[in-house]
This record gives structure tokens, sequence and C-alpha cells, in this order.
């Protein structure tokens, strides 16, 4: 496929969202592809290589539904736990360029890997760090400091609640992002989310536009200082989830 398709493609999956970019965020989206399925080759980052299948379940789904993030703080400052080959993170960066943006894995080659991408891309006021989020979380360099706290992990919400909100400023967001039925799971994790300072202010249900897959965006408003037992030492918070 061609550099002028994969263009048109961008263009049109974007627009569907209401988004209208620059042709230097398209090119950025077009380059993070390119360095992405190079990197797969020899490690693991997505199972998902074509392009359009990455459009649509990587970079738009990465942003959509955001905006409304975006409004509520002018430069925001966010953290994407477990952010693997930079998702949300990065998609976010390239869309709104003025957040001030944290990526954090625990998996140093692809901390690597994503300063490879912050490098080619050009992207300013970006950094991504190498460590647990149990770890980071107790750092006082990183604990309560951003505005917002995203991530596409695989895990259980309460399990996910105790390793994101202890990053959250107070009156801060952390926003989940979940794909399937999530009813009982969030039903489930209140109480932790509770125990946590916070509370679910909204959950946000669509369909993935180019996709069949439902998701939903789940956002959990923190409204006080978060207990200094949390997040629990490594291991712990996916073990024993808050109940």
């Amino acid at each position: 496929m061609d550099q002028e398709r994969k263009c048109y493609l961008l263009k049109k999956a974007f627009g569907e969202i209401g988004l209208e970019l620059t042709e230097q965020q398209y090119r950025q989206f077009l380059q993070y592809y390119e360095i992405l399925i190079e990197k797969n080759k020899v490690m693991n980052l997505t199972g998902i290589t074509d392009f359009e299948e990455v459009i649509h379940k990587h970079f738009v789904d990465s942003v959509i539904n955001f905006e409304k993030m975006v409004d509520k703080k002018k430069n925001m400052r966010l953290i994407d736990m477990g952010t693997g080959a930079g998702f949300p993170g990065i998609p976010i960066k390239i869309v709104y360029p003025s957040v001030n943006v944290v990526l954090l894995d625990s998996l140093n080659k692809r901390v690597k890997f994503l300063q490879e991408v912050i490098e080619m891309l050009e992207l300013e006021n970006i950094t991504a760090i190498h460590s647990r989020a149990e770890d980071a979380g107790r750092n006082v360099e990183y604990r309560e400091q951003f505005d917002c706290c995203v991530s596409r992990a695989v895990a259980n919400l309460a399990t996910l609640s105790e390793y994101c909100l202890p990053f959250v400023k107070t009156g801060g967001y952390f926003v989940a992002y979940k794909a399937g039925a999530v009813e009982e799971e969030l039903e489930e994790s209140k109480r932790a989310i509770g125990l946590l300072g916070a509370v679910v202010e909204e959950e946000k249900k669509f369909v993935l536009p180019g996709t069949d897959i439902s998701r939903t965006m789940i956002y959990i408003k923190k409204n006080k200082p978060i207990a200094k037992r949390y997040p629990r030492k490594a291991g712990l918070p996916s073990k024993e989830p808050l109940s």
C-alpha cells in the first residue's frame, strides 16, 4: 500500500471520530506504524500488523472520547501505565501536542523502543520510564503528580485502579480502556476504587469505528489523597485484588 493511500485511510478514520489533524500529525502516525512493524519483527509489540487494523484498533482506539479529558485541564500532565508499544500514550501525544506525557512500562526493551519512537517522531515533553507500577507509584517524583492516568493494560479493574490511582492528583482522573462487557467487573471493583479515594464518574460504551468491537471507557475521579499503604508491594495488586 502506497503512502498516499495510507494517508487517505488515516484521514478517513480520524474524520469518523471528528478529528482533523495536520499533515505533520498524519506523517507522525505513518512513521509510528513503520517503526512499530519493523521492530515487531524482532520483539513482541503487537499481534495486529495490518495497516487498517492498526489505525482502528490502536490509533483511533487510543484517542477516541479523550478530548473531554484534555478540555478539563490546560497543559495536562498524563501518565500511561503499562504502555507496551505506546498505546494510548503516543497517539494521545500526537493528537494533543500540549499534553505532557510519561510512558511507564516494566520491560526495558519496550522502553528503549518507545524512546526510539519519541526521537524519530521528534515529540517533545514526553518521556518513557522503566519501572513496575507499584514502585513508581511510591516514588515521590510520580506519586500524585498527574492530572490523568490512562491504561489499556489487560487486568482486573480493581487491580488497575491500585496501579493507576496513586499517580493521580486529587481532582484528577484515571481513565480505563476496556473491551467487551464490564458491568460485573465494574460492580466488583467499586469498593476497591472507594478505598483508593476515588469514584466512578462515567462509563462510555461504544463500538469502535471500523470494527465490530464493543468498548467501554471508564472515567474514575480521584476525590482525596490516597492512603500511604497503596499501592501494596510488587505482585500483590494482581494476585490479591482489593475487594
